[in-house]
């Protein structure tokens, strides 16, 4: 029972001996719950008649016409609607993002959806440029939705310039839009979780990086044998470029063009590197690098001495110190498909093979100059939200979020809204969440809206209890199960 002593509410239930005394102001019980225009004046402004502008005439309705049509209803192409089920996941997702990036010490960031077109379009042919949501405003300025987060991130440590203290440790939960073709996991919109960081040229911090991801996964039940990385340097390009006399400026376009090496025949691989200048033999050669899965080989045909090899075999070492050896694999032919990488990448893989890269990053230590900057050794991932979701679903560890209220407050009878109103104001203050009821429904309703929110007490406020200073409190147990709840109500 809830009982109401002078001028507070105090809250007991009979298994309890400690009851919780709450300020209670002392309301006039009305019979009849008062008419609305007889609230404010603000409040009769809603009613039919009622005239002039402001917020509440909005209220009032459109004016009929014969040119409405019927719109479509569902989002555009390539995009999500968020309803309460799909926002409980989504926030569950992006706490586990953010608690990960807690635990390691990161610092959250955000930057604007829009930015100066500029800032995404560079000259290596990547996909990225003929993905770009862009348009010009209305100032005549060329702008566009962000497709990635790294060179906006950059854009804001050149602003910042020297009162930034290195390194930086910084991640961002953001939207991104990319005009692609769409494929399970894949869509024209996604949050993307980026971790970064700035002012660290050691590989350690590749393997903090890759150590973050891990984390998550394992947070989420995932493991070594659902999830791997594949993990190389894109300094093994570039000492077999350097091999054969390929200009350093067709680097960023021999990246790009191996990176649909597991995406289209072997064939129009050898045409575009053949197009781009790239010698016969000089493909011959590189094919044949890509094709290796072991660093141990890749040491033999590079040599020791060769920096790419010794910056993979130090991240191997730190994987086994971290923890994550049985996560990581070489393979030579990941190179990713930004055209600002330059040392480690890795990607993020489903040792099944029904999806497409999970996660992606690596280093990129000469991004800053191409905007303007000073080059700041760094390095950073991007993890979409939505390969992980279908990743979650094929492995059933999808979690059930139902939605949880701790209290439903409802008025016996329609004058005591007021009082009802009362009791979930103090509740509410003393930050415990509550569902009032807010029209006259019958008690079977409330019984099942208890159910349906997962509601952990149903206090009822009942005229003769509250004229005797006393309301009723009763703990709600649900039953329960994937389909169908049903609530079982003691007093």
């Amino acid at each position: 029972m809830l009982s109401a002593v002078s001028s507070s509410l105090v809250i007991f239930h009979k298994p309890f001996t400690r009851a919780l005394r709450l300020p209670l102001p002392k309301l006039p019980l009305t019979p009849n719950p008062r008419p609305l225009s007889l609230l404010s004046p603000a409040a009769s402004s809603l009613t039919p008649n009622a005239t002039g502008g402001g917020r509440l005439g909005a209220l009032s309705p459109a004016p009929a016409t014969d040119d409405l049509q019927k719109i479509d209803v569902n989002p555009p192409k390539g995009t999500r609607d968020f309803p309460p089920e799909d926002m409980r996941l989504r926030n569950w997702l992006f706490y586990n993002f953010r608690e990960v990036s807690r635990l390691f010490g990161f610092e959250e960031v955000d930057f604007p959806v829009l930015e100066t077109e500029a800032l995404f379009i560079r000259k290596a042919g990547e996909e990225i440029r003929d993905q770009l949501y862009c348009f010009e405003d209305r100032g005549n300025r060329r702008v566009a939705l962000r497709p990635e987060l790294t060179p906006s991130l950059a854009r804001l440590v050149i602003q910042k310039g020297k009162s930034l203290s290195l390194p930086l440790k910084w991640f961002a939960v953001g939207q991104c839009w990319r005009y692609e073709r769409m494929t399970r996991g894949r869509r024209r919109e996604h949050y993307q979780w980026n971790m970064d960081i700035i002012g660290v040229p050691e590989v350690t911090a590749e393997a903090e990086l890759i150590s973050s991801i891990v984390t998550f996964f394992k947070r989420l039940g995932i493991t070594a044998s659902d999830v791997g990385f594949k993990v190389s340097s894109r300094k093994v390009l570039q000492e077999v470029l350097r091999r054969y006399s390929i200009p350093e400026s067709l680097f960023g376009k021999v990246c790009i063009i191996i990176d649909k090496i597991e995406k289209i025949p072997v064939d129009d691989i050898k045409n575009e590197l053949k197009s781009a200048g790239v010698s016969e033999e000089a493909i011959e050669q590189l094919l044949q690098i890509l094709s290796i899965k072991s660093l141990t080989k890749l040491e033999e045909v590079l040599g020791d001495a060769q920096e790419a090899v010794a910056d993979l075999k130090q991240l191997f070492s730190l994987a086994d110190k971290f923890g994550y050896s049985e996560w990581i694999q070489f393979d030579a032919s990941i190179v990713r498909g930004l055209a600002y990488y330059t040392g480690i990448v890795f990607e993020g893989f489903d040792r099944g093979g029904k999806l497409r890269a999970i996660c992606g990053g690596g280093r990129y230590d000469r991004l800053l100059s191409t905007f303007g900057g000073d080059d700041i050794p760094a390095c950073g991932f991007g993890f979409g939200d939505a390969v992980i979701v279908e990743l979650l679903k094929e492995k059933g560890l999808l979690p059930e979020l139902s939605l949880q209220v701790e209290n439903i407050v409802c008025a016996l009878d329609p004058g005591l809204k007021e009082a009802a109103a009362t009791v979930a104001t103090i509740l509410r203050g003393k930050g415990q969440s509550v569902d009032l009821v807010l029209e006259n429904k019958p008690l079977k309703w409330v019984f099942k809206r208890a159910a349906r929110i997962n509601a952990n007490r149903l206090i009822l406020v009942g005229e003769s209890e509250w004229q005797r200073g006393m309301i009723v409190f009763r703990m709600v147990m649900v039953a329960r199960s994937r389909r169908r709840m049903r609530p079982s109500v003691s007093s």
